[in-house]
């Protein structure tokens, strides 16, 4: 089997890949434990993009897609890249290793998504300009441009800040919810849907929620209430494949009533460099199972706290 796995800030063909340090040392991590991970399955073969010019990248992109059976993207929602670079797989006749593109549009849309889940009965934090707020880009990944404020003059100051830091996207705000931050990754495939141990996710504590890195696995109770959550937030979204991850928060109320959703990365997550730590087995075989419907390894978790920073 002829695999291409593509990242978009490790690939050289990012024109603002220095002015996003944090998402391409995330991105460069990602990269290669897929590489190292791949490398073990059997009877498949790898290849990836690196060093590419930006005018160059699609003819390399596709010429490589088209010739691969599957085709694992990760990129960045916002300006449409993940999207974009998702079609490109589409357009040469190759196969996604990952969600489908209405699935992408819909999560990379943080606003619609919010809406949706409010919609739905899924506890999410309100569009209600009562603060404190976070003011967040609206299509957007990684914690760029992101602020936690507590009045108009903050607001303003917050929205100011991002355009100054070069963000020129649209702009939302969401109130405040308090609680441990915590993600649930999925591997989904041939109509089923796996959820895997819950992570804490650990963030700067400067209003500006930087990801900093994860913990896991969470404790049992916790664990329970963010799978439970993080599902009901998945199962609003048709079209889920591959591995993505869901983002909550968890409330201090023992009965999850303060819990919410945040939002879906429809894509490989950073909580895969813990996770495949804490696997007995090789999660990469297993999320291209899932996805091919190739016979699964057998599961198992190990026991131990697994901490890990952002940049692997």
């Amino acid at each position: 089997m002829q695999l291409f796995i593509y990242e978009y800030l490790a690939s050289g063909a990012a024109k603002n890949a220095s002015a996003l340090p944090s998402l391409q040392a995330e991105g460069q991590a990602m990269l290669w434990a897929l590489l190292e991970d791949f490398a073990r399955c059997p009877g498949v073969q790898v290849s990836t993009l690196r060093g590419v010019q930006p005018a160059a990248e699609k003819d390399a992109f596709c010429s490589r897609a088209a010739a691969a059976d599957w085709s694992l993207v990760i990129a960045p929602e916002f300006e449409g890249i993940l999207a974009e670079r998702s079609r490109w797989v589409v357009e040469a006749g190759g196969r996604l290793v990952g969600a489908t593109l209405p699935a992408i549009d819909a999560t990379a849309d943080k606003l619609h998504l919010a809406r949706l889940w409010a919609a739905r009965g899924v506890p999410t934090p309100s569009l209600e300009p009562k603060y404190p707020l976070v003011c967040k880009p609206r299509f957007g990944a990684g914690s760029q441009a992101t602020f936690l404020v507590y009045n108009e003059a903050e607001l303003a100051q917050a929205r100011h800040r991002a355009y100054a830091e070069g963000w020129s996207g649209e702009l939302m705000v969401q109130q405040y919810a308090p609680g441990l931050a915590v993600s649930v990754a999925f591997l989904a495939g041939g109509g089923e849907r796996h959820s895997l141990p819950a992570a804490e996710q650990r963030l700067s504590r400067d209003g500006r929620f930087r990801y900093l890195g994860g913990r896991l696995p969470l404790p049992d109770h916790l664990a329970r209430r963010a799978r439970r959550l993080a599902e009901r937030a998945a199962e609003c979204i048709e079209g889920l494949h591959g591995w993505f991850g869901v983002d909550l928060v968890l409330g201090e109320a023992a009965d999850g009533s303060g819990d919410a959703a945040i939002e879906i990365n429809p894509r490989l997550t950073t909580s895969y460099l813990g996770l495949r730590r804490l696997a007995r087995f090789n999660l990469a075989e297993t999320l291209l199972a899932t996805v091919t419907g190739a016979a699964m390894p057998p599961w198992e978790w190990g026991s131990e706290t697994i901490v890990f920073r952002a940049e692997g």
